[in-house]
């Protein structure tokens, strides 16, 4: 497995309560993007139309070869997932404060991008200085011990 990308904003941001690979429609440019690592998740999002999930947000930048034959960096993209997952996606993602978001983008074994995406709950700021004190903590018990 290849990993093109990870959010680590989301983490941060976020509870994350499930995560779950879905596969990703994509042009042959944004393809050959993907192979050249210009791609950013950090706005990126999950939202449903016509029992469909779609990701919005996601910047591919342009691949120059392709010329005229390129893709507009920021278009929507279709997730492929089961039915069964969209359905159980959609009832969760009708809870408040519940939201789908990308986590990784990676090449898998036989060279097909996938996504792992996750349900997930924002953190309040109280939550965000608490995971900050938290990481200075063990920084802090890394330094003592070496």
């Amino acid at each position: 497995m290849e990993t093109i990308i990870e959010n680590r904003k989301a983490r941060f941001n976020f509870f994350i309560l499930e995560e779950l690979e879905a596969g990703i429609i994509l042009m042959g440019s944004e393809v050959k993007s993907l192979r050249e690592k210009k791609v950013n998740l950090s706005d990126a999002y999950v939202s449903e139309k016509n029992s469909e999930m779609w990701l919005n947000n996601m910047h591919i930048s342009e691949y120059k070869p392709a010329n005229r034959f390129n893709h507009s960096p920021k278009r929507a993209r279709k997730l492929l997932l089961h039915k069964k997952q969209i359905n159980k996606l959609i009832g969760k993602v009708k809870d408040s404060g519940i939201t789908i978001i990308p986590l990784s983008l990676y090449f898998n074994d036989k060279g097909i991008a996938k996504m792992k995406i996750a349900v997930a709950k924002g953190k309040k700021l109280y939550d965000k200085r608490e995971a900050i004190k938290k990481r200075d903590l063990e920084r802090e018990e890394r330094r003592l011990n070496k």
